[in-house]
């Protein structure tokens, strides 16, 4: 049985149409400006060594070409053999602070990269859990649910940004909440949010949430990023280093006190983000003490025969005999 992984892709295939009535307005044009340039036998005598018909073959390559590469992206495919996987793991979902202020470099390279380095690696010590992500700022959301995924996790890890979030902010509370809603309520596998933030904004609705997390048996590890000296934040967009109202240099500092605060409500850890390895430790240290239950995956991408490989080269093959029809006529 075929289908397509990605059939919102087959809207492409709409391009098509505007491609055909541009082939024919520029027909019905030409034919009108030989009418009005004069003698048509003289214009048919002068333009006599371009070919009409290589002039549309090479028009229906193109058009095939297009069609096939909305096909290719939608991805056709037949179900391979069907089977089930135990897996045994727990759900984490790791709530990532994207705000400008993890631009700053107080600690190398900035506190977003250090923080992607950690969950990168932290991502290699948990292969048998689902992972999902949830971005803040000012607003909170989640561009990735609970996946077994690990590549797909690590390369919406790498993403991470913090136009992702235009709106700023550091909303810790909003983030633990959507993070929470985010698990399977009737699902009983043990529950771990990982925040990671420099928890600079003092967020008051954040540790009244962390007490709800424990109350509904989610485990919660706040990793702070950042000094007590902080940092000025470089703007990517005007490379400046932000300033306040009056025209002073912002500088960024670590609150971790507030963070402190959220992972005693909670019961969970809290450390702070200065040396990956030992973070990674002490992380999977506790998600090691929870218990694994199992889960029945249902049938995964690895189940599927793709052909979109096929459609695309199709589509270069006849792009590159496209590039080889000449417009001319053929002299004797």
């Amino acid at each position: 049985m075929f289908s397509f992984a990605h059939i919102e892709y087959l809207l492409l295939l709409l391009l098509l149409i505007p491609a055909v009535l541009l082939f024919i307005f520029n027909l019905r044009w030409k034919r009108k400006a030989k009418k009005k340039l004069g003698d048509e036998q003289l214009i048919n005598l002068i333009t006599s060594g371009h070919s009409g018909k290589k002039f549309s073959r090479k028009f229906y390559l193109i058009l095939a070409a297009m069609a096939l590469t909305a096909l290719g992206a939608a991805n056709l495919r037949s179900l391979g053999k069907s089977e089930n996987v135990n897996r045994k793991g727990r759900d984490i979902i790791i709530a990532m602070d994207v705000s400008k202020s993890m631009l700053a470099d107080d600690i190398k390279p900035t506190r977003l990269d250090k923080s992607k380095q950690f969950i990168s690696k932290l991502l290699d010590q948990l292969p048998d859990d689902r992972i999902g992500l949830v971005w803040f700022a000012g607003k909170a959301y989640i561009p990735m649910p609970l996946t077994a995924d690990q590549g797909a996790a690590n390369m919406f890890v790498q993403a991470a940004a913090p136009d992702a979030v235009p709106t700023q902010g550091t909303v810790i509370g909003e983030a633990l909440r959507l993070a929470a809603e985010s698990f399977p309520q009737q699902d009983k596998r043990y529950k771990v949010v990982i925040l990671i933030t420099d928890g600079e904004d003092h967020d008051e609705s954040a540790v009244t949430i962390a007490k709800q997390l424990k109350q509904r048996g989610i485990l919660l590890i706040a990793i702070g990023l950042g000094t007590a000296e902080g940092s000025p934040i470089m703007d990517p967009e005007t490379k400046e280093f932000k300033k306040d109202q009056e025209g002073n240099t912002v500088v960024s500092k670590l609150n971790e006190a507030l963070l402190q605060q959220v992972a005693a409500a909670n019961g969970g850890l809290y450390g702070n983000l200065q040396n990956n390895d030992a973070m990674i430790k002490d992380v999977t240290g506790i998600i090691n003490q929870l218990d694994k239950k199992g889960l029945e995956d249902n049938v995964s991408n690895a189940s599927f025969n793709n052909y979109f490989t096929w459609f695309i080269a199709a589509a270069l093959l006849l792009l590159v005999i496209e590039l080889f029809i000449s417009e001319r006529k053929k002299t004797a």
